[in-house]
């Protein structure tokens, strides 16, 4: 009987079948039936030796293919631009910009001195600016490929980064810092893998930002303000001050702050990746999803287009309209009403400087127009910094010269065909203040 309810009136197997109850029957039916709709028929089958082979070869193509765009895409490095702009009430009350923003092949950087140095007679730009010159000569050592090969043991990570930068400082002053390092000595399960390695000490943030399934820019990374209780007024800082400001000053505290009061981050780096870096003036005003708008309004690109490096301009036009949004805020509207604000309605009326750079390839013509800037630095170090023509030099390229200042941003050579520039233009690209 029950051979002769089999499908067809299969023959039955000498073995006597084992009584099952009539309920698990039907589970065991159902629960197959299940298997095979969410699997399908699947049985394993050996494969020979030549089959196997001829896999393996294959196998080993596609990983020598993959290795080889791999090294096509790398090393990689930082092309960016900067804006920034006291907000107008500030200016109207006499504040220093003490903003400084830092952009180069392979460092990105914000700083934002404390404004209230000023009441002691002290330039609160100095320090910051101080700082991230030594941060860049350091990156410039210690991270610049030369002739296409990479520096070999001397970047130890950004912490060890900024304490010698630091250390290298003299101005007394007080400022947050926010550094982008990028490292293409990173090797993961053997393999070289780039690697933005962020600090942070204060409320200075960053936004990383990638093309992710056509659907344009999406942040994938974010860091937080650090903030001694919570206080928007009081960030965790960099300081070096005199016994006129504080009495009880440690020479310790800075070295301290930086080696143990630091945030360390590390995001892998991609082709294409934005980064977006901020003095709180931005963050406080501007929420994320806003500061995502901004830059899909101008970078968005179509699913499947073959990466093209954009253009430094527009990336600068980016941080432009970054930081008049974050203006924008402190403004009411035509009833009176001010708009939201992470800091509250109103927004906050500070200076507000923003870094955007696009990670892209390291190109030998890259390559070629650094090596010549730096060159030329090293012929200006020994005739003016480094030189017993300091002075001399000093004084003639001050007067009527406003374009070396607090505000201005180190730049590298717009895209990787850029011409030879005459000395005004070699100083105007390399020179960061």
């Amino acid at each position: 009987q029950a051979c002769r309810s089999r499908p067809g009136g299969a023959a039955c197997s000498r073995r006597p079948t084992p009584f099952v109850p009539q309920r698990q029957r039907c589970l065991r039916r159902v629960f197959a039936g299940s298997m095979q709709k969410a699997f399908g028929r699947s049985p394993t089958f050996l494969v020979g030796t030549e089959t196997q082979r001829h896999n393996l070869e294959q196998l080993h193509r596609r990983e020598q293919h993959l290795a080889e765009q791999y090294q096509k895409n790398k090393p990689l490095c930082f092309s960016g631009g900067a804006y920034q702009q006291t907000h107008p009430g500030k200016v109207a009350e006499g504040h220093i910009d003490a903003d400084v923003t830092l952009v180069s092949p392979m460092l990105v950087g914000v700083a934002d001195g404390v404004s209230q140095i000023a009441e002691y007679g002290i330039d609160p730009s100095e320090l910051p600016k101080e700082l991230l010159k030594a941060c860049e000569e350091l990156a410039l050592t210690q991270l610049m490929p030369d002739n296409m090969k990479l520096p070999q043991g001397l970047y130890k990570g950004p912490i060890p980064l900024m304490r010698e930068a630091f250390e290298a400082t003299e101005a007394l002053g007080s400022t947050t810092a926010l550094l982008a390092v990028l490292d293409n000595s990173t090797v993961i399960h053997g393999k070289l893998h780039p690697m933005i390695a962020v600090l942070s000490v204060g409320d200075c943030e960053i936004l990383v930002l990638r093309h992710l399934q056509g659907n344009g820019l999406e942040a994938v990374f974010h860091t937080e303000m650090q903030r001694i209780g919570g206080n928007a007024q009081c960030p965790l800082q960099i300081c070096r001050v005199d016994e006129r400001i504080d009495e009880n000053f440690d020479e310790r505290m800075p070295i301290e702050v930086i080696e143990r009061g630091s945030a360390m981050h590390c995001v892998s780096a991609y082709e294409g990746d934005i980064v977006v870096m901020g003095s709180d003036g931005v963050f406080d005003n501007l929420f994320l999803d806003e500061v995502v708008d901004i830059c899909n309004e101008f970078l968005a690109r179509s699913p499947g287009r073959k990466f093209v490096p954009t253009d430094q301009a527009l990336l600068e036009e980016v941080a432009r309209r970054i930081v008049e949004a974050c203006h924008a805020k402190t403004r009411p509207d035509m009833y009176g009403r001010y708009p939201d604000a992470p800091i509250g309605k109103g927004g906050k009326r500070d200076d507000t400087c923003c870094v955007v750079a696009e990670v892209c390839e390291w190109t030998r013509a890259r390559s070629d127009a650094w090596a010549r800037i730096r060159r030329q630095r090293r012929w200006r170090s020994l005739l003016t910094c480094g030189g017993s023509f300091q002075a001399c030099f000093e004084e003639e390229e001050s007067n009527g010269d406003d374009s070396v200042r607090h505000s201005s941003v180190r730049e590298y050579p717009h895209g990787p065909s850029a011409p030879e520039s005459d000395d005004e233009d070699d100083e105007r690209n390399c020179v960061v203040s």
